[in-house]
């Protein structure tokens, strides 16, 4: 199952400026965020929470950052 960080990059960027800046502050290192936002790590629930203070979004939003679906465009659908 992979999710799509999109929203989650641009709130780092938007608040952090670089995922070094944002990792820093989660106490974890840049690679392991970016494992994280390339789906070969998962977020914990530690790191979710604390995603939610650092980046300042209610606890209600979690889903729209953390959860949202990765959708795999279908190649037979681009014949022109």
């Amino acid at each position: 199952m992979a999710f799509d960080y999109r929203s989650l990059r641009g709130k780092i960027k938007e608040l952090y400026g670089t995922q070094d800046k944002f990792a820093k502050a989660l106490g974890i290192g840049r690679v392991s965020l970016s494992q994280r936002l390339n789906n070969i790590l998962e977020f914990s629930q530690e790191e979710i929470q604390r995603s939610c203070e650092l980046l300042k979004f209610p606890k209600d939003e979690i889903p729209k950052y953390f959860f949202n679906m990765k959708v795999h465009k279908d190649e037979r659908n681009n014949v022109h």
